[in-house]
């Protein structure tokens, strides 16, 4: 048994939390909140969540089954601005608003959320949840990823098996590396210690906020902070935390034409 940590409250909740103390971890818990609701004699109440109906989404690998769990579940209907010559195939949502150009090619199960532009010349394939107010460019390929509000990804960017945060902007020929030359399993830093994620194909996880420069390369199993920025031709190799900048150092030599 676990708890799946999906509550609905009635506003009693709110003055137990505020009586609720720290725990050692720091952070103020709502299952003590609960258990304060419970020793004066409150009503609480549970329902068993069947086991195919909730997964474990402790760590970053997770949402993307998670993703892939929710788009093969939900109903898809086409309510958007399709252009003449762009192709929906199998299951695909596309929200009102939304904008899908000439050219663009989107294979389900897939998601374009509300007043997104997609294209035009753009694959988008099978797994791929696209937010509000996204800006998807010329000829970019996107795979099995989760690109969240009003992020802006330029053209020739290939963004593959990535979680992408709110009101990122990647430059154009941006590249999100999913798969080790030796095609080993990919590794991620979870809680400072090294897991292996048992996937040989996993791209970056960028936090909200990013920005990255034409042709920045982040490589497999990269994390990125909020607000961080990698500059033009970097390549990410490592963590970056939030509110740093990386930078690609040039050694640059003139010479006279004779």
């Amino acid at each position: 048994m676990a708890n799946a940590g999906i509550y609905v409250f009635s506003s009693e909740i709110f003055s137990k939390i505020r009586e609720t103390k720290a725990s050692d971890r720091g952070e103020l818990e709502l299952t003590d909140a609960i258990s304060l609701l419970l020793a004066e004699k409150k009503t609480v109440l549970a329902v068993k969540v069947p086991h195919d109906d909730w997964m474990d989404i402790g760590r970053p690998w997770d949402l993307l089954e998670a993703n892939r769990w929710a788009l093969m579940r939900r109903e898809h209907k086409v309510r958007g601005y399709i252009e003449n010559g762009a192709y929906l195939v199998g299951p695909v949502m596309v929200k009102e608003t939304a904008r899908i150009r000439s050219g663009a090619y989107i294979e389900g199960p897939a998601f374009v959320g509300e007043g997104s532009d997609i294209g035009p010349n753009c694959y988008i394939r099978p797994y791929t949840s696209i937010g509000k107010k996204v800006r998807i460019g010329n000829a970019c390929e996107i795979k099995n990823s989760i690109i969240m509000d009003r992020a802006h990804i330029g053209h020739l960017s290939y963004v593959g098996d990535s979680i992408v945060g709110e009101d990122c902007n990647l430059g154009a020929g941006t590249i999100t590396a999913n798969y080790r030359l030796d095609g080993g399993t990919i590794k991620m830093m979870v809680k400072d210690r090294v897991v292996d994620s048992g996937r040989t194909k996993l791209g970056a996880v960028l936090g909200d906020n990013v920005k990255a420069g034409i042709n920045a390369l982040f490589m497999p199993g990269v994390k990125v902070g909020c607000n961080s920025q990698v500059g033009p031709g970097a390549v990410v190799y490592r963590d970056v935390p939030a509110d740093v900048a990386v930078l690609l150092k040039q050694n640059v030599e003139e010479r006279k034409l004779s």
